[in-house]
């Protein structure tokens, strides 16, 4: 499971577990956790950026619409994966 480091607005660093990832409506999006193993937070972020610049932004997804979409997805393409 790959680790990733983001940086928040305000300049701290937190890092996360890439448990999966997945493209919907031309979007990236990227399922993540606070925990390698058992039951720990997790967050569906949506990549925000733009390709020419490189780097990579997201946002976490607050739209329950587009976030019961995505965690569908998500759900199945990791059996062991139930959102609440």
């Amino acid at each position: 499971m790959e680790k990733i480091k983001f940086i928040l607005d305000t300049g701290e660093s937190v890092e996360f577990y890439i448990l999966e990832q997945t493209k919907l409506g031309g979007k990236q999006y990227i399922l993540v956790t606070d925990t390698r193993e058992g039951d720990g937070e997790a967050l569906i972020l949506k990549e925000i950026s733009e390709q020419e610049t490189g780097e990579s932004i997201y946002e976490i997804v607050e739209d329950d619409t587009e976030m019961n979409a995505v965690a569908e997805v998500f759900e199945n393409l990791l059996e062991d994966v139930a959102f609440e």
